[in-house]
């Protein structure tokens, strides 16, 4: 079966669900073609022209990257801009290019998933919840084409349930329809009364899932028009499987900080920018805040919680001060690229198994400091 950019697209969502993106960000496909063909995936936490190269170079017809290109506004991608450089570069080489940036850092398993597992933390509940709500589904389908229906469904992120997946509850009827002028129906004949065997699946989905789940259905349904009700359940998410940015969790072993922060140094991709920490280090770790990328807004949501250290990057010099006068814990300061890296051959292993595509994760380094002295 041939896959596009846009299949690649809609598996992406369905795994990192737009809806969960923080208000000021810029997600999803950046430039290309929705229906071109693609065979081979790239990723790569910045499109840099140096990886934007890599990926022509390559054979990769389409970038996924975790930090979208045009996130903050620009009024031209001339070829002589830095932008339309890359953009130029990206299109003359047919290489679309696919951003999933806070919403990959919020859902499960997304960034934040990753970067516990990687330091040996039990990847828990968020440090900044998101509220989340469930949707239950009820979808009509003709006896004969339910098990495609479903799977489709369940492909997109439906049917789970706690540590159980494709959950579903289905009753026979008979459905009916009239066909009018304009109409092109899978069964019948315009004008014509039809009655149909049909089959009621009912089912849940998170509601970020809610438009990668219609999509689905209505690829994968024989009607034009098929039929379906969404109705929101009260929020019954345990806050531990909750969305939300930043992981928190038991360390497997409990370690004095100075070793832990050693851990974090060999267990990430080095950089000039190395890893440094601020507390105790004769105290022992038992319990561990982690966020990607840029966390010191995270500060006193972290004070509030019951953690002995939190792992993050860019941190700055009076947030961090002010933070530990406060009493907050001990904090790790490692190179946001670093933090973020892991996560591409999360995203690659999600296109391979739904898709079977080949895969390569760009091992540039775009951590942007060269040198380190000390």
């Amino acid at each position: 079966m041939v896959s596009t950019v846009g299949k690649v697209r809609d598996v992406l969502q369905a795994a990192y669900p737009p809806e969960l993106a923080e208000p000021w960000d810029a997600v999803g496909l950046i430039c290309g073609d929705p229906d071109a063909e693609v065979t081979k995936v790239a990723f790569a936490v910045d499109c840099t022209h140096k990886v934007a190269r890599r990926a022509v170079a390559m054979g990769a017809q389409l970038l996924v990257v975790h930090h979208p290109l045009l996130l903050r506004g620009v009024t031209s991608v001339a070829a002589d801009t830095p932008k339309g450089k890359v953009i130029h570069e990206l299109l003359r080489g047919g290489v679309a290019l696919f951003a999933a940036h806070t919403n990959a850092d919020s859902a499960r398993p997304g960034v934040n998933d990753r970067l516990a597992e990687l330091l040996g933390v039990t990847a828990g509940r968020p440090i900044e919840p998101k509220p989340q709500t469930l949707d239950k589904w009820g979808v009509m389908v003709p006896v004969a084409d339910a098990e495609k229906v479903k799977e489709a469904m369940f492909a997109a992120g439906a049917g789970a349930l706690g540590d159980y997946r494709e959950c579903a509850f289905q009753f026979e009827g008979t459905g009916q329809f009239l066909p009018v002028a304009g109409a092109n129906p899978a069964l019948g004949q315009v004008g014509a009364l039809e009655h149909v065997s049909e089959l009621r699946v009912e089912f849940v989905a998170p509601t970020p899932a809610r438009r990668a789940v219609e999509r689905a259905l209505r690829a994968a349904h024989p009607y034009e028009e098929p039929a379906f009700d969404i109705v929101q359940l009260a929020n019954t998410v345990d806050i531990e499987q909750a969305y939300g940015i930043g992981r928190v969790g038991e360390l497997d072993q409990p370690m004095p900080l100075k070793d832990f922060v050693q851990r974090v140094a060999e267990r990430l991709p080095r950089t000039k920018w190395g890893v440094r920490a601020a507390g105790d280090p004769e105290k022992i770790v038992r319990r561990v805040a982690v966020s990607s990328g840029s966390g010191d807004s995270f500060l006193d949501a972290v004070r509030a919680l019951d953690v002995d250290v939190f792992v993050t990057s860019d941190l700055r010099h009076h947030p961090v001060d002010e933070y530990l006068r406060a009493g907050g814990p001990a904090v790790v300061d490692t190179a946001h690229w670093a933090s973020e890296f892991p996560w591409c051959a999360q995203a690659a292993g999600v296109v391979e198994r739904e898709l079977g595509l080949t895969t390569k994760v760009i091992d540039l380094r775009t951590d942007p400091w060269t040198i380190s002295i000390k």
